[in-house]
C-alpha cells in the first residue's frame, strides 16, 4: 500500500512548500495586457489560467488580489492575452515585477505594444500568438463555507486572434514548435512544451 501524506489544506500542509501549484500543473500562463482608464499600459503574467468555452471562445485568469489587471478590465471591459514562450520567457518574469500603477511593462521588459484590431488594449509584438479579449464576468471567489476569498476571477471572450503564420503548418497550429511554456510548482519551476511531449490520441468512435 502507498505511503499517503494526507493534509487539509486549512490546517496547513506540513510541508516546506504549498504543493497545490505543483500538482495542478504545469499550467498555461496568462500573461495579459490592459490599459487602465487613463489610457497607462499594464503587463502582467498570471499562472492560473485556462480556456473555458469553445463557441463563443472563452478565456479567463485568476488574480490572487485585487491588482491593476483586474480593475483595468473592470474599467475599460478589455484585455488581451500574450502568449508565453521560451524566448520571451525572461522578459516574461521581467513584467511581473511589483511596480507602481504608474510604471508600464512593456518597457520595463523591453517589449513592444503592438495596436489591436478590435480592442483598445497594446499586446505584445514580440509573441507569436495574441488573444484580443472583451470582458464577460469578473467573480470574486468564496470559499465552501460561502465566505469571499481575496480572489477574483476574470472571463473574456476572445474576439480577435493573431498568429504567426509560421506556426501554422497545412493549416493546423503548431503547439509543439512554438515554444509555449508553463508554470509548474515551487518558487521557480517552468516546463516547456517541444515535440518530445507530443503523443495522439483519437476519441473513440
Amino acid at each position: 500500500m502507498n505511503d499517503i501524506h494526507f493534509y487539509e489544506p486549512r490546517a496547513g500542509h506540513g510541508l516546506p512548500h504549498d504543493p497545490f501549484n505543483a500538482i495542478v500543473g504545469p499550467r498555461p500562463i496568462g500573461w495579459i495586457s490592459t490599459k487602465s482608464r487613463a489610457g497607462i499600459p499594464n503587463l502582467a503574467p498570471y499562472s492560473f489560467f485556462n480556456a473555458f468555452n469553445y463557441t463563443p471562445p472563452i478565456v479567463g485568469f485568476a488574480s490572487i488580489g485585487y491588482k491593476d489587471t483586474v480593475r483595468n478590465v473592470e474599467e475599460t471591459g478589455q484585455f488581451c492575452w500574450n502568449l508565453a514562450t521560451r524566448a520571451l520567457a525572461d522578459r516574461m518574469n521581467a513584467s511581473c515585477a511589483m511596480v507602481p500603477p504608474e510604471v508600464d511593462e512593456f518597457a520595463l521588459a523591453g517589449l513592444t505594444p503592438a495596436p489591436s484590431r478590435l480592442v483598445d488594449v497594446p499586446r505584445v509584438a514580440e509573441t507569436p500568438v495574441s488573444f484580443e479579449c472583451k470582458l464577460t464576468q469578473v467573480v470574486r471567489l468564496q470559499d465552501a463555507d460561502g465566505q469571499p476569498a481575496p480572489s477574483w476571477l476574470v472571463l473574456g471572450e476572445v474576439v480577435g486572434v493573431h498568429i504567426d503564420r509560421a506556426l501554422l503548418k497545412d493549416g493546423v497550429y503548431d503547439t509543439a514548435h512554438a515554444g509555449h511554456i508553463l508554470r509548474g510548482g515551487g518558487p521557480a519551476d517552468y516546463f516547456e512544451v517541444g515535440p518530445e511531449q507530443l503523443f495522439r490520441m483519437f476519441r473513440p468512435q
